[in-house]
């Protein structure tokens, strides 16, 4: 058995942009479908979480990190390379030479892509502390919009900035969230 993980390596799909997860559930209804679960390990869209601010209300949305690109550990053994290719929305394999074979991904490339998939993975739930104290900032939501302002202090548990704005001439302090500022 270990043998036949072995020669399992990862190759990059291409694939129609703005429709890798669409394309990703095709592959992997044809791998069911044809029972190739022994040759293709995995399917996989590298995405990365990304806290949007809409109507003051945060949403978490996935983004696709490598648009247009599918990752696929697979055995490309015989007829496989045809079928990833004839499957919708698939344009190609990465790297093949006009009509030659796909070309898998060096370890330090599997790697980096990978360790980009756990490390967004992982930032999310432990974000790490994105403003300094003395840092200027801008005020991108709620009654403050589009004033700048200078970081006093950080609170980390509740994720608030105490930020001096200068309204009307004066300084006055605002507790404003994380998500109500971004940096200059």
């Amino acid at each position: 058995m270990a043998k036949a993980n072995s020669t399992k390596q990862w190759y990059v799909v291409r694939a129609v942009s703005g429709q890798e997860n669409k394309v990703k559930a095709y592959i992997e209804q044809e791998i069911s479908r044809l029972s190739l679960e022994d040759n293709i390990e995995e399917v996989l869209v590298p995405t990365e979480k990304v806290i949007q601010i809409r109507n003051g209300k945060k949403v978490n949305k996935e983004r696709v990190y490598f648009p247009g690109y599918i990752m696929v550990k697979a055995n490309l053994a015989g007829e496989i390379p045809h079928i990833i290719k004839s499957i919708n929305g698939v344009i190609g394999f990465l790297g093949e030479v006009k009509g030659g074979d796909p070309v898998p991904l060096r370890k330090a490339e599997v790697n980096r892509m990978l360790g980009k998939v756990d490390e967004l993975a992982v930032k999310q739930d432990s974000v790490a502390i994105p403003f300094t104290i003395g840092e200027t900032i801008k005020v991108i939501d709620g009654p403050f919009n589009g004033f700048n302002g200078t970081v006093e202090k950080v609170n980390e548990e509740k994720r608030k900035l105490e930020v001096m704005v200068k309204i009307f001439g004066r300084k006055t302090p605002l507790e404003l969230s994380y998500m109500q500022v971004e940096k200059v």
